[in-house]
């Protein structure tokens, strides 16, 4: 079990008990920041443009990169309990930061401990930590002979935003592999949870519908099979060729709206004239439409204009509500 920092035990107490902060008149954000430095490394001012593949968002109030599961749980407890808001940042893919950034505490999730897989229960189980890039353990498994994952070596984010999301390609999605997630809950505890209880959904789960709002993934438990090894790194190669050849390369945070039921995002927005179409610099992209580029020095104002653009001209020619799969975060839109 991960134990929180006595620092921050202590610190809880205090707010609970509703002690002022510090004994020598110490601000509240100033206190936290300390309490965060001894947790992990922390800046402030963070332009979060430098994190996301967008290459795109403002600064952090206050940014802090927690490199194991005990510190990123340690961290998510320093914020609650100096009132601040927080945000767990991932891979920083399918996410577009406001030019304005983002008040209080980003806490840059690199915890990417990867344990097995082991047999349990008659399945192989490996367990990752939530700040894992899905497609580099994806790839790491091929290559040592383990299947069931292999379809993810193209997802560009994070375990823990896969769970969020139920990230899926080439007709396999995290849905179909999961078993359980270990996160931070409430309580400031540790809580294993079977997959069923996040009630994954396409593009969706407990997370993006609110039920579970204010917790935090730590852990991730994926059932693979044995496989081999020749084949699987041969499959992984001909997704990777696939991707190439059909999405674009550079600065962009993938597909930028879901599919609607029954109908491709990209078909829609190439319907009403879209494709290629610029707000400074920020482009939807030639090659695949659902893809929105930053050219250079796009700002998210930019992007936010042509996501509207097009729900807007989807929505009066065909009646179809196109539905981000870009988070919107921070300020500034």
């Amino acid at each position: 079990m991960i134990r929180v920092a006595p620092a921050i035990a202590r610190y809880r107490e205090a707010a609970q008990d509703g002690r002022p902060d510090g004994p020598h008149g110490e601000t509240m954000d100033e206190r936290l920041i300390e309490r965060l430095q001894a947790i992990a490394p922390t800046k402030r001012g963070e332009p979060l443009s430098r994190h996301t593949t967008f290459g795109i968002g403002g600064p952090a109030d206050v940014f802090v990169t927690v490199r194991d599961a005990r510190e990123l749980l340690q961290a998510v407890v320093a914020a609650r309990h100096a009132g601040a808001p927080w945000f767990v940042l991932g891979a920083g893919s399918n996410i577009l930061v406001g030019d304005g950034g983002i008040r209080g505490v980003v806490i840059d999730n690199q915890a990417t401990a990867v344990d097995g897989p082991h047999d349990r229960e008659g399945a192989l189980i490996v367990t990752a930590e939530s700040g894992t890039p899905f497609a580099t353990l994806a790839r790491a498994m091929a290559k040592q002979g383990y299947g069931g994952i292999e379809w993810a070596a193209g997802i560009p984010g994070t375990l823990g935003g896969a769970v969020v999301y139920n990230a899926g390609a080439y007709d396999g999605c995290l849905a179909d592999v999961l078993r359980a997630v270990t996160i931070v809950d409430l309580d400031d505890r540790q809580r294993r949870l079977p997959a069923a209880e996040l009630e994954l959904a396409y593009r969706s789960s407990v997370f993006t519908r609110g039920a579970f709002a204010g917790r935090v993934v730590l852990t991730v438990e994926l059932a693979v099979e044995r496989g081999d090894r020749k084949a699987l790194t041969a499959t992984v190669a001909a997704y990777d060729r696939q991707r190439l050849d059909a999405q674009p390369r550079g600065r962009n945070s993938g597909s930028t709206f879901k599919n609607p039921p029954g109908r491709q995002a990209w078909e829609l927005i190439d319907a009403v004239g879209l494709r290629g179409e610029r707000r400074g610099d920020a482009q939807f992209s030639e090659k695949h439409c659902n893809f929105i580029a930053n050219l250079g020095k796009a700002r998210a104002a930019d992007v936010a204009a042509l996501m509207r653009e097009a729900q807007r001209r989807v929505r009066e020619r065909f009646g179809i509500e196109l539905e981000p799969e870009v988070a919107l975060v921070g300020e500034g839109f």
